[in-house]
């Protein structure tokens, strides 16, 4: 199970008068059968690795310890360094202050970077286990030849609304501006999914190239403000989770550990659509350890590795080994593998020109009053 982040704050206050039992505490870092080959050959070197937060399977609850494995095996030392945001890292990226050798970005971003000469093509006769990335998630939009990414998580927005304080099953994101629920509605604190869900109530094109259309959004977002109790990213989870909010938007697979922590906790795909997206390993064109970055994408293509991570981050798995293994436990989460996904309203958002990722920018930053 996840852990937000003022959980893993707690923990950090508290290491001190803890540290005697953590240190003892044995790691779950053995991964028993690997398909691909490692080598030590590059043993005391540092990989470091730029990921969402929470975003790898990380021992807890006896789950594997993917970092800890990977340098068990290789002898690699891994830097973990994590962000919240595909804007946050690329912003971190582009400034050029950063060397990073992995990232794990979302499509759109992933489309951008490779635009403006930001990642190195990979070298996939180093990465033998490829061949178990499901083929619906290979050549994407983002990268068509395949030569820059490898595809790791698959999820989609959804609707979240507690059922003790909503009244029914909603199934539009119109809920977000009904006035009953004033103050109790939050949403997300990054511009291009807060203005996704504006855009859906409003008709408008989530990719659109038209300043017009994004007016139309950013004025469904004005008024919603009037409903908000704030716009969140990870607090999000402490907000449904707690009950302090009857209404909230987020990433499904998210949305699944918010409800282990609360039960009156549930989720919808709105009828007006909804964002659908892949995060993908990259290795960024100022990479300083190549070599250790092809054997990491390896290893968490790794059937075990995939499932522990799979299981931990409560995603969908673009890994057959995971979605074909009888042990997966969310195999049959209609959440993260609808039945009728065929049927569901799904856009992947695209790299949008400087001139409209500026306007929207600039529309965001004067809706949330900044």
């Amino acid at each position: 199970m996840k852990k937000t982040l003022s959980v893993l704050m707690a923990g950090i206050l508290a290491a001190g008068s803890l540290f005697a039992f953590s240190s003892c505490r044995k790691v779950n870092d053995t991964v028993s059968n690997l398909r691909g080959t490692y080598t030590r050959d590059m043993e005391g070197t540092t990989l470091n690795v730029y990921n969402w937060a929470e975003y790898i399977s990380d021992g807890a609850e006896g789950s594997l310890d993917v970092i800890a494995a990977f340098e068990k095996v290789t002898g690699i030392d891994v830097n973990y360094v994590m962000y919240d945001s595909n804007e946050v890292m690329y912003s971190k990226m582009k400034s050029g202050s950063v060397s990073y050798d992995i990232v794990i970005p979302s499509d759109y971003m992933i489309e951008r970077m490779i635009k403006e000469g930001m990642l190195r093509e990979l070298d996939f006769d180093k990465i033998t286990n490829y061949d178990l990335i499901d083929d619906r998630y290979k050549g994407l939009y983002f990268d068509e030849e395949e030569k820059y990414s490898v595809p790791i998580n698959v999820g989609m927005v959804g609707l979240i609304y507690n059922t003790k304080m909503v009244s029914g099953t909603p199934d539009s994101w119109s809920i977000m501006w009904d006035k009953q629920y004033k103050d109790k509605v939050i949403t997300f604190d990054n511009s291009r999914d807060g203005f996704m869900i504006a855009q859906m109530k409003a008709g408008v094109d989530v990719n659109s190239e038209n300043k017009e259309d994004w007016d139309k959004a950013a004025a469904e977002l004005r008024s919603l403000n009037d409903n908000l109790q704030g716009y969140y990213m990870d607090e999000t989870f402490n907000k449904m989770e707690s009950g302090n909010a009857a209404i909230g938007a987020y990433y499904a697979g998210d949305f699944l550990t918010m409800r282990d922590e609360n039960p009156d906790l549930a989720m919808v795909y709105p009828k007006e659509g909804t964002n659908i997206f892949v995060d993908s390993i990259c290795v960024p064109s100022t990479a300083r350890n190549y070599e250790a970055a092809m054997m990491f994408i390896n290893f968490m293509l790794e059937p075990e590795v995939a499932l522990a991570n799979a299981e931990y981050l409560c995603y969908a798995s673009p890994n057959t080994s995971v979605v074909e293994n009888p042990d997966y436990s969310l195999k049959d989460n209609k959440l993260l593998y609808p039945d009728n996904m065929d049927e569901l309203t799904v856009y992947y958002y695209h790299d949008l020109s400087n001139e409209i990722r500026e306007y929207y920018g600039e529309l965001w930053l004067k809706i949330k009053g900044e």
